[in-house]
């Protein structure tokens, strides 16, 4: 960050708290950048970022790093031609440069067809995303949290990696037209894999949560420390269709991909699992299971989204399927127009509601089946039932007559969400997830564990 957007000119220390752009100081920069412009239009977007973490290996911290950063985009408009650039130095020459940069690439374009004015002012709904605990974390609390990890692996003979970043982040959007939106935010998400010192057993355990302190690294050691020594002498099943019991990580992996294929356009345009038969969008058709509801909410508690998306329109609470009817889909300002309707915004966070059920009352109910922990490598096949394949990894077990009986080797799967949720038997409570395969904080999502019969498992995998 420069040194004439500081606070305190002092020279830092060794560590400083995370220092990301106030509003007044967003403001301030946005507004100069703008004045810089000769264009029909400019909307500039600021990231201003602080970012800390700690990785992991073999029982010990491999490194650690903490890192600031202000980017700055500028997008302006010459008739109906769209230029922009991106620089992360804020000195008026620089700024000047990168202003001058976009209109230049702009009068470069054939004209937009799709180009819509820019906003106005507008008003905005309050999103408590950020925590201060979390903003202050210092490398020493990110290393106690790893450490809880890491020394009851040791002491039980395994072997632990991972993950721990925390981010703290302001975002904000200034145009020629008078419009102006900030919003500061913090997530952390961890994630560690336990095995045993012969590579055979994997268990994996991640949360993630805008506050540090609910980041229980003792109880997430626990859990990976368990699935590792479970996940030992791993047998073969035959591949098939089962009774599965999904973790609400495993959950989150796949009803997120739902989630994010809720667009309008695609839908309209027959490209899309929303796209009705004959024509139109499946808005008001039961697509799954009547006890599935799928929301955006940006003020939710547990999983915050953004007040605002990229062009400067307010966000709200958008339920996507409702008693598994879908209720909404998204339209961005341009197509919005073109049909009629108000635009809806896309996901910054989801939430799915629950049920009552535990993990272990799902188990007790199986006659046979299926406990995942997780998927990764999960790529798509086809959009239009958004069936994807992936791997269960880091425990799997077999289900036997209510109760699990031996660790299984992994497992592919050729499966859809709306397949998953329109064969739901069992829910769980929801809870928020670390469901990237990165083990980035990523997207808030909050799901439940689910019970679902016939998800389709195509091959095996020798992979731990």
């Amino acid at each position: 960050m420069s040194d004439r957007l500081r606070a305190d000119s002092s020279p830092r220390r060794l560590f400083e708290p995370a220092r990301v752009l106030s509003q007044a100081e967003a403001e301030s920069l946005a507004k100069r950048i703008v004045g810089f412009s000769q264009a029909d239009s400019c909307r500039v977007s600021l990231g201003s970022s602080a970012r800390g973490n700690t990785r992991f290996a073999v029982n010990q911290v491999s490194t650690s790093g903490d890192n600031e950063d202000v980017s700055v985009r500028v997008r302006v408009t010459v008739g109906r031609k769209v230029g922009a650039a991106t620089t992360n130095r804020l000195d008026d020459d620089a700024l000047r440069q990168v202003v001058q940069i976009a209109e230049r690439i702009a009068k470069l374009q054939p004209d937009d067809p799709e180009l819509m004015p820019e906003l106005g002012p507008q008003t905005y709904r309050s999103v408590d995303a950020f925590h201060a605990a979390t903003a202050a974390a210092e490398p020493g609390q990110r290393a106690e949290i790893v450490r809880k990890v890491t020394e009851a692996s040791r002491a039980a003979g395994l072997s632990s990696t991972g993950y721990l970043e925390v981010v703290t982040s302001a975002n904000a959007i200034a145009n020629s037209a008078g419009l102006f939106a900030y919003h500061r935010s913090t997530d952390c998400a961890f994630t560690t894999t336990v095995r045993t010192t012969d590579g055979a057993g994997s268990g994996w355990a991640g949360a993630a949560s805008r506050d540090i302190g609910a980041i229980d690294g003792a109880a997430l050691a626990a859990t990976a420390i368990d699935k590792a020594k479970r996940s030992l002498n791993a047998v073969a099943i035959e591949p098939g269709r089962y009774t599965v019991v999904l973790e609400p990580t495993a959950v989150g992996n796949l009803v997120q991909l739902m989630a994010f294929a809720t667009n309008a356009r695609q839908a309209d345009e027959g490209r899309s699992f929303f796209s009705k038969p004959g024509g139109g969008t499946k808005i008001g058709l039961k697509v799954v299971d009547e006890r599935v509801n799928l929301i955006s909410d940006p003020q939710d508690q547990l999983a915050p989204g953004v007040p605002f998306d990229g062009d400067g329109l307010p966000t709200r609470r958008v339920n996507w399927i409702e008693s598994g009817v879908v209720k909404e889909l998204g339209y961005d300002r341009f197509w919005a127009q073109k049909k009629g309707v108000s635009p809806v915004v896309l996901p910054g966070s989801l939430q799915m509601g629950g049920g009552t059920q535990s993990v272990q009352d799902m188990i007790a109910s199986t006659e046979r089946g299926i406990l995942v922990t997780r998927f990764w490598y999960i790529r798509p096949v086809d959009p239009r039932t958004i069936l994807y394949t992936g791997l269960t990894r880091d425990g799997t077990f077999l289900i036997e007559r209510g109760k699990v009986t031996k660790a299984i080797k992994n497992l592919r799967f050729n499966e859809s969400p709306v397949f998953l949720l329109n064969n739901i038997e069992a829910l769980g409570l929801s809870q928020r997830v670390s469901a990237s395969e990165s083990g980035s904080a990523g997207v808030p999502i909050v799901v439940p564990a689910v019970k679902a019969r016939d998800f389709t498992f195509t091959s095996l995998s020798d992979a731990v």
